[in-house]
């Protein structure tokens, strides 16, 4: 299979099915986003403990499966061969979050996203996942195409985890986290 196809070089691209649509669509937007912050996930495996990068390669396949279905509309033929999405997702991510959440001081105000390596680059990941939530939910909200809204409470979950593994990292390196100081 060649790399390269020269179907997108006049700024259009195709979806899973076999729809062109311009490389600026909004369905482009949100799979985009959600591929920036697998491939943020899989550079944050790289500074990770074998627990840690396990975890985050589980969250990097879930990536690749919420990609498929965005980059597939919802009266497309080719969703039937979508992977199955994991309805218990979330749940273990909150499940997670808690459990990171018990070994962690508590919080009292904001904190800088600084730390050590790791902690920094999941601090990025979780920007990057903000952003594919937000284009997501424009998706969902300016397309007559449907998004499923178990992948918008993915993103914001995932977000929030990757807060806490990012926390947990610097916990773990005991590295103080640097509270924000309003002046």
């Amino acid at each position: 299979m060649k790399i390269y196809t020269r179907g997108g070089d006049k700024g259009q691209t195709s979806l899973f099915g076999g729809d062109r649509v311009p490389k600026h669509a909004l369905r482009i937007t949100a799979y985009g986003e959600v591929d920036e912050l697998n491939a943020l996930l899989g550079w944050s495996a790289c500074a990770a403990d074998a627990s840690a990068a396990e975890i985050l390669k589980r969250e990097s396949s879930r990536l690749f499966s919420l990609g498929a279905h965005l980059a597939t509309p919802s009266d497309s033929a080719s969703r039937a061969h979508l992977p199955t999405w994991d309805a218990d997702c979330c749940a273990v991510l909150e499940r997670e979050i808690d459990e990171w959440t018990s070994l962690l001081p508590e919080l009292k105000s904001f904190i800088l996203p600084m730390g050590v390596e790791l902690s920094c680059r999941l601090q990025l990941a979780r920007t990057v996942c903000r952003r594919a939530e937000r284009n997501t939910v424009a998706l969902a909200v300016n397309e007559e195409q449907a998004v499923d809204g178990a992948f918008l409470t993915y993103l914001n979950r995932l977000s929030d985890w990757l807060f806490c593994l990012a926390r947990l990292a610097n916990h773990q390196a005991d590295c103080p986290e640097v509270p924000w100081i309003s002046r």
